[in-house]
This record gives structure tokens, C-alpha cells and sequence, in this order.
């Protein structure tokens, strides 16, 4: 029964806004009869039937929101996007005007059919590379996905939690990850560590009692409820489920994902946005200035939605995809698994890197180097202790106990430690937490009764009352401290992990908390964990990709900075989880900024490292691989993991190495900025170049007579151009301009439009001047006006577009060679070989077009050989132009793409 009344309708009522299901609170708070009653919970437990049951009435046990990762929502992501919004939008337009409104005799469907062609390759195209990430992060989740123990008819059995279901029994270990919210009806010592769902590292004692009436007021006050994505981290404890996947808590905060990850939507809004404000300012101005001048409003209305799809570089999604597609398969093929494809922006764009130290910057194998007593001598006493403590201790495994498990492997001893074992039966513990940072255990040692407790130097000291050399005890005097230090910090400076070991008398078969206290301090262990060879020189490599190494450990200080010193990272200046605490707002950002080791850190104290990096305008990654890491990889800009991670953390990661190698992320981050400079290269010179072209056209339809170029022209036009841009993801980069961090915006996208687009404009202008007042002319036999006949007048017309369709053609692709670096073209940078191939024999392919019947269909006509002396000394002096307006624009800027 619920205690003092409280009823379900008075639970919903406490909920308030927490994100507990109101089934959790209401059972957290009734006996253990009820949950049996309600839930129809035999003995045996669930049969399949009511397993099945269950899961229809209350959901399956699969998470929604950032860990979910279907078909569908990759879908969604590779065909929804702002430039396909606008193009869609386009195609709607070009329908209304082209099919709807217009006659049965001028209907054409073909730019509709052209824009919705690109826009289905460009979504298949980085769909397909979508769906082979996946399979690859499904396959590598699958391999250490969690299983739980169930009683299912009649017998306890091993399930995937995917199958769990409400009111199924459930039993946890240490070591376990609670697959759902669970309700606990028996523990024995069980220890949880909530830091997923709260971003504490307090590990907290769990039990099967019932809550009071009160409700409290954070997850860690719900003693007996287990929540989803707790690690067990000592004991063992039976429950029963109450809630599945979205209704758990963890469930709820999937959901929700760090505004850092959106950033390469807002990006692509950004520079979306610049392209609609373009397009605002010149459609309308078009529109008028065709309508009064030559009369026809209609026609003008059409002209001037050509010109909005002109500005827009019609293949931006596809040439986008596929840099992102190419990027991603690259590293694939450097052991890096890119679950979320716009994170390759995020790689080029990141310029800080928070990494955690143990397997990444050492070998992640620990060695016990010595065991010593309080002078440093060797001591068998000191190692059979923290051998009974690391045996016996059911936390979670961690590196440092099983090098003390693995002194069993050295000569002689096997035998020793089974004799060992047999002496010293187990009565209880107290496991491991971040508070106490140290592990205490009960065995048995004759008539009497030990606790071992192993952990802190500072922590394990701060209780000892008295020492033990050679059999003698002595108290612990108040210089003591300095006698420990005198030890241990020669140890810690060459980049050891010491612990100390004490031990306690005691009559008692149960460990309470005053046991902890009054300690005999007996020795100490000293450990290795040596930095990886390959460390030193991935973090150089770092350092000239301009992206900044921070360490963020949960460590000692003294080890972190000896290892990192190794390293030659700067340790001089570093902060402690302590420290951080003692700062006010104003210095935390000023020390984290100017920090680059920071040492025995909680989980909550990474993310908000994390924040304020955020805070103060960097791209921040973080690669981490356990529970503990994974507030701070949701919220980074660009979470990593490693195929050995927790499933939760694989889960959440962007990006998962299959090689835990900085080495590795180094490759991750260039192949990253290689897919933005191209990307950047398209963006930039194509929408510069459409700028030119349709500022062009708006002067030239207030003079000229008739378009100066076809709807269907224009269109095309760009067409092919924007198909040749298609191998842009192949094209080489130079050096320098992968030596920076990129940013991924429209913000200078307009500037480079309004400085390099009217210099195509002048050029433009100086052919239409030639083609209307000389070339057409002189081949027609007379002025425009002059002419008489219609077909003459055609002839003009088709001849002037003709010539004009050329020299854009020209100028746009060989501005693509002249534009796509710093350094002179094609000698000093060299495109790669399928970029010169594709361009220079489009050039070849699309002069010739206007020779053919189908250059005729659609208004172009032959021209003779004597233009072509006109079109190549204005591409030579329009590129010289070019360059020097370049050169003015680095040195202005100190940018180009």
C-alpha cells in the first residue's frame, strides 16, 4: 500500500515538470505487493504472451530522439535541408509559370523536371553514403549491445534489454547497465552511478525501501528506483521495469541534443539566407525593369523567376552531398566510422579537442610497478591486502585493479593466492565512489575480522590514525604528511598512479561508514601507465592543424601533469575539479580558456569545461569512451567515441575510431576541411559568377531591345556548369588552406559576391557592347533598328545570345581554376587530374553544342571562326583582372575561400 495515503492522482500532481513517469512515482512510493498485483507478476514471471502483452499496452523498449536512428530519419536528413527547401520552392514557382498559367503550345515542364532531377540525385547520393555509416555504427553498437537477466517462465535467462517489457523481473550485477526505469525490490549492497542522466560522478547506494511521502528533489533522492543508463557500479539488486524506453528518464533526454549539433543547418541557413537576400533585391528589379521596357509583363515575370534560379546554383545540394559523401568514405578508409555526415563540417571547423587521458594519450594497459610499505621498501603484506580488495571489490573494472589481479600470473604465486583466498572469506563492502575514491572491503583473517581499504593516497590518509613498518604500529603524527609526500610525489612526478593501503580490526560482519575511519596506514601501490609513442607526434600534427589539445582527467593532478609534460603539452598552468568549483563565472572563462590540463574532474565539471569553451566562440570535439564521458560528448560540437565504448556513448557519438589513435583524428580532421574548401569552392565562385551574370542582365534589359539571354539559356547555362562542378569533391587542396580551422557560414559569402560578381559584369557588358554594336551587326548587315524583316531580327538575337552564352561559359569555368587558390593556377597549384579533364573538355563540349541541332532547339546558332579572336582576348583580359582583384582581396582580407 502507498504510504499515508498517497494516491496516483496526487503523483501526477508531484510531477510537476520532472520527466519521471508518473508510473515510476507512484510505485516508488507503494509496497512491493502492489507492484506484483498490478502487474499480474507471478513467481515465474512473464510468459511470452504477457511479455507481449505488456509491450503493447506500454511501448517497446527503444529510445527516440538522439539515440534513434532509422531509415526514415536518415531519409529525412539527406533530402531536407535549406538549399533543397529553396530549390523545391523553385520548382513550384517554375510549375505555376511554365505549366499552369501557361498556353497548351508553350508548355514546358523541362526546368521543373531538370530541378527535381537534381534535387533526387543529390538526396540518393548522400543518402547511400548515410545508410553505409549506419550499417557500420549499427554493427559495431550491436557488438557490445547490453543484455540483462529476466525471469521468464519459471527460470532467470539472458535477453537483449530491447526485449524487456513493464513488469518483467529483473536482476543487476556490477558492472551491469540498467536497461530501464526498475522499480528495486531486493539489493544487497548496490551501488549505482547516475552521472548519464545528472552529470554527477557521486555514486550512489540504492535500496528496496519504500519512499516517504515527500517527494525529492533530484533523481538521486529516488533510493529505490534504478534509472535507464545507470551504471551498477557494486552489489547486485532485483527489480521489476515500470518504464520502457521513451517513458524513461534517459528516454526523455534523448530527445534533446546540444544546439552544437545543429551547427551545420545553421550554417547552411546562414548562407541560404545571403542567396534570399540576394534574390529579394534583384528578381524585383528585373521584373520591373524588363516590364517598362519592353511591355510585355508577363514575359517579364518569367525572365525574372529564371533569374532567381540563375543566382541559385542549382546543384548546391548535390556538389555539397558529395563533398560530404567523399569526405566520409575517405575516412572510412583511415579506421573512422562517421555516423552523422555533417559532422565532417564539424571536423573542419574544430578548432579545440578535449581528450581524455587514460587510452589516449598513454597505452591504456597499466602495469603495478611496485608495492612498498610507508618507506618504500617491498612489501608481500602490502600486495596480498590489495590483492583481497581488488578480488573481492564488485565495482565496475577498471584498469588499475586488474594489474593487481595479474600479479597471480608471476612465477610461484597461483598457488599462493588460492591458499590466500581460502584465509580470507568475504563478509561485505563498501564499493568504489568519486566522493570517498577509495574501496573498502570485510573478509575474515582467523578469529577476527579486516578491512581493506584501497584507493586516495590523500583520501586513505586523511583517516589513518596509525602506520604499521616491519609488525609495529605507530601513531600518525602531524608531520606525517609530509613523511607520505616524501614517498609518494617522486613517484607521481615520473608519472606514476599511486594508492595507498590501510587496513582496520574490527568484530564487526558489516561494514558501516565510522569502519572507514581510524585506519592503519600499511603501505602503497605504484603504477604505470606509460604515453603512447605515437602521442607525441599526433599532438604536433594537432598543433599545426592550429586545433588546441585540452586534457580533461579525472586523474590525479601530479599524474596528468607528468604525463602530459612527457608529452610536451603545457601543464604549468592547470585546474582541478577543486579549483574550478572556487571560481566565479568571469574567471572560469578567463582559466579555461588559458588551461590546458585540468585534473580530477567530474563528469558535470567536463561539460561545463565544455560550455564555456563553447561560450567563448570555439568548435569544440570531445572524444571520450566512458559513462562518464557522455554529457560531455552530447554536448560538444562533434562527439567521438571508440568502438570499444559503452553502448550509450556509441550511441550519442557522431563519430566512432575504430582506432583509439589521436593519429586517426588527425586524418578525420583534414580529409574534414578538404570536403569545406570544396564545398566552399562551389558555394563561393558559383554564386559570385551567377551574381555577375544576372546583375549583367538587369543593366543590359534596360538597353537592350530584346533578353539577352532565353529563360531556357539561362538555365541550361548553369546547368552545365554546375554538372562539371561535379568532380569538385575530387579536386586537390592546397596545404595552407587545410592549416586552419574553416568556418562554416554565409557570413563573408556576400562580400565575396559584391567584390568579384561585377568584375564578370564588366566584361559581360564590354561583349554585349561588341556583339550588339559590332559582331551582330556587321554579320546581319545593319543595326538592330535598322533591320525590317523578323528573321533577320531572329538571326540578331539568336547570334547575340549565342555569343554571350559562350563567354559566360568560358569565363565562369576557367574563373573556377583562377579562383580555387591562393597561389597562381595551374603552376603553382595544380588542380587534381579529373577537375582539368572534366573542365577543359566541357569547355570543348559546350562550344561545339552550338553547332548542333540541339543548340538550335533551344535559340543558339553557329557562329563564325572571327568571334572566337573576340572571345579569347576578353577571357585573357578578363582573367588578368581577375587576378589582380584576388591578390587585392587576400591581402585585404587575408582570406579567399
Amino acid at each position: 500500500m502507498l504510504r499515508r495515503g498517497v494516491g496516483l492522482l496526487e503523483v501526477k500532481k508531484m510531477r510537476g515538470s520532472s520527466a519521471i513517469h508518473e508510473r515510476v512515482l507512484y510505485y516508488a512510493h507503494a509496497e512491493k505487493d502492489r507492484l506484483y498485483a498490478d502487474f499480474r507478476i507471478s513467481e515465474d514471471g512473464y510468459g511470452r504472451e504477457e511479455a507481449e502483452s505488456s509491450r503493447q499496452k506500454y511501448g517497446s523498449n527503444r529510445l527516440t530522439g538522439r539515440a534513434k536512428d532509422t531509415v526514415l530519419y536518415r531519409l529525412r536528413r539527406a533530402f531536407i535541408n535549406p538549399f533543397t527547401i529553396i530549390l523545391f520552392v523553385l520548382a513550384i514557382i517554375s510549375f505555376v509559370t511554365d505549366v499552369l498559367l501557361a498556353s497548351d503550345f508553350g508548355r514546358d515542364m523541362t526546368t521543373v523536371m531538370i530541378i527535381l532531377c537534381m534535387l533526387l540525385v543529390s538526396g540518393l547520393l548522400r543518402f547511400v553514403q548515410e545508410m553505409r555509416s549506419k550499417r557500420v555504427a549499427d554493427h559495431l553498437t550491436s557488438l557490445l549491445h547490453s543484455s540483462v537477466t529476466v525471469r521468464r517462465c519459471g527460470r532467470w535467462e539472458e535477453i537483449s534489454s530491447l526485449e524487456l517489457v513493464v513488469g518483467d523481473r529483473v536482476r543487476l550485477f556490477a558492472g551491469d547497465r540498467v536497461p530501464a526505469d526498475i522499480r528495486l525490490t531486493a539489493s544487497k549492497d548496490l551501488f549505482v552511478s547516475q552521472s548519464v542522466i545528472t552529470g554527477e560522478s557521486a555514486v550512489l547506494e540504492k535500496n528496496a525501501e519504500i519512499l516517504s511521502e515527500e517527494k525529492p528533489r533530484s533523481y538521486g533522492g529516488y533510493n529505490n528506483i534504478a534509472f535507464m543508463g545507470s551504471v551498477v557500479t557494486g552489489g547486485s539488486g532485483d527489480g521489476i521495469v515500470l518504464a520502457v524506453g521513451r517513458d524513461t528518464v534517459y528516454g526523455g533526454f534523448s530527445g534533446t541534443e546540444s544546439s552544437g549539433k545543429n551547427r551545420f543547418d545553421q550554417g547552411a541557413n546562414s548562407i541560404a539566407w545571403v542567396l534570399i537576400r540576394f534574390m529579394a533585391v534583384l528578381v524585383p528589379v528585373v521584373f520591373i525593369a524588363c516590364g517598362v521596357t519592353k511591355g510585355d509583363w508577363f514575359s517579364a515575370f518569367l525572365f525574372a523567376l529564371s533569374v532567381a534560379v540563375g543566382l541559385t546554383p542549382e546543384l548546391l545540394p548535390m556538389v555539397i552531398n558529395a563533398c560530404l559523401a567523399k569526405g566520409s568514405a575517405a575516412m572510412g578508409q583511415k579506421q573512422t566510422v562517421v555516423k552523422n555526415i555533417n559532422a565532417m563540417q564539424s571536423f573542419g571547423s574544430m578548432d579545440i579537442l578535449c581528450v581524455d587521458k587514460t587510452g589516449t594519450l598513454t597505452g591504456d594497459v597499466i602495469l603495478l610497478e611496485y608495492y612498498m610499505d610507508i618507506l618504500g621498501n617491498e612489501s608481500e603484506k602490502v600486495l596480498d591486502f590489495a590483492y583481497l580488495n581488488s578480488l573481492y571489490h564488485t565495482g565496475v573494472a577498471n584498469h588499475l585493479d586488474t594489474a593487481v589481479l595479474r600479479c597471480r600470473e608471476m612465477p610461484e604465486k597461483e598457488e599462493y593466492f588460492k591458499k590466500l583466498i581460502v584465509q580470507h572469506s568475504k563478509l561485505d563492502e563498501i564499493p568504489f565512489d568519486y566522493e570517498r575514491k577509495f574501496a573498502s572491503i570485510l573478509v575474515k583473517n582467523g578469529k577476527e575480522n579486516l578491512v581493506l581499504v584501497k584507493g586516495s593516497v590523500e583520501e586513505v590518509c586523511r583517516r589513518c590514525r596509525y602506520v604499521e613498518y616491519k609488525g609495529r604500529y605507530f601513531p600518525m603524527k602531524s608531520d606525517s604528511f609530509s613523511s607520505v609526500h616524501a614517498v609518494v610525489d617522486e613517484m607521481m612526478e615520473d608519472g606514476m598512479k599511486v594508492l595507498a593501503v590501510a587496513f582496520r580490526k574490527t568484530d564487526r560482519t558489516q561494514l558501516k561508514a565510522e569502519d572507514e575511519q581510524e585506519l592503519t596506514l600499511l603501505g602503497y601501490l605504484a603504477f604505470f601507465d606509460a604515453p603512447k609513442k605515437t602521442a607525441t607526434d599526433a599532438i604536433q600534427k594537432l598543433r599545426s592543424l592550429h586545433v588546441g589539445i585540452k586534457v580533461l582527467t579525472g586523474d590525479q593532478r601530479d599524474i596528468a601533469v607528468s604525463v602530459c609534460r612527457r608529452l610536451g603539452i603545457d601543464a604549468e598552468r592547470m585546474l582541478t575539479g577543486e579549483e574550478l568549483e572556487t571560481l566565479d563565472e568571469e574567471e572560469q572563462w578567463i582559466r579555461i580558456e588559458n588551461t590546458m590540463v585540468f585534473a580530477e574532474l567530474s563528469p558535470k565539471q567536463k561539460v561545463q569545461i565544455v560550455q564555456t569553451l563553447q561560450a567563448n566562440g570555439h568548435t569544440v570535439g570531445f572524444l571520450g569512451d566512458g559513462m562518464n564521458d557522455l554529457p560531455a560528448i552530447v554536448e560538444s560540437h562533434v562527439g567521438i567515441s571508440v568502438d570499444t565504448a559503452a553502448e550509450a556513448v556509441k550511441e550519442s557519438a557522431d563519430v566512432i575510431l575504430l582506432k583509439k589513435d589521436l593519429n586517426v583524428l588527425e586524418e578525420g580532421i583534414l580529409e574534414g576541411r578538404k570536403a569545406f574548401c570544396n564545398m566552399s569552392k562551389y558555394i563561393r565562385i558559383t554564386a559570385s559568377s551567377n551574381f555577375g551574370n544576372i546583375l549583367s542582365i538587369v543593366i543590359a534589359s534596360v538597353f537592350l531591345p530584346f533578353f539577352p539571354m532565353a529563360s531556357v539559356q539561362l538555365l541550361l547555362l548553369n546547368l552545365l556548369y554546375d554538372t562539371l562542378c561535379l568532380v569538385l569533391p575530387w579536386d586537390n587542396v592546397d596545404q595552407e588552406d587545410c592549416s586552419r580551422p574553416l568556418e562554416w557560414s554565409g557570413r563573408t559569402l556576400g562580400r565575396f559576391m559584391r567584390c568579384f560578381g561585377p568584375v564578370s559584369s564588366v566584361f559581360d557588358l564590354l561583349a554585349f557592347a561588341f556583339l550588339f554594336l559590332v559582331f551582330c551587326p556587321f554579320v546581319c548587315g545593319g543595326s538592330f533598328r535598322e533591320l525590317s524583316g523578323a528573321e533577320t531580327q531572329m538571326r540578331f538575337i539568336s547570334l547575340f545570345q549565342t555569343g554571350w552564352f559562350l563567354e559566360s561559359m568560358w569565363t565562369q569555368i576557367l574563373i573556377l581554376h583562377l579562383l580555387r587558390t591562393k597561389k597562381v593556377p595551374l603552376f603553382q597549384s595544380r588542380p587534381s587530374a579529373p577537375v582539368m579533364a572534366v573542365t577543359m573538355l566541357g569547355i570543348l563540349l559546350f562550344t561545339v553544342l552550338i553547332f548542333t541541332p540541339v543548340g538550335q532547339l533551344i535559340g543558339l546558332t553557329a557562329l563564325p571562326i572571327s568571334y572566337f579572336g573576340f572571345l579569347i582576348a576578353v577571357v585573357v583580359l578578363y582573367l588578368l583582372l581577375m587576378t589582380l582583384v584576388k591578390r587585392w582581396y587576400i591581402k585585404k582580407y587575408r582570406e579567399l575561400l
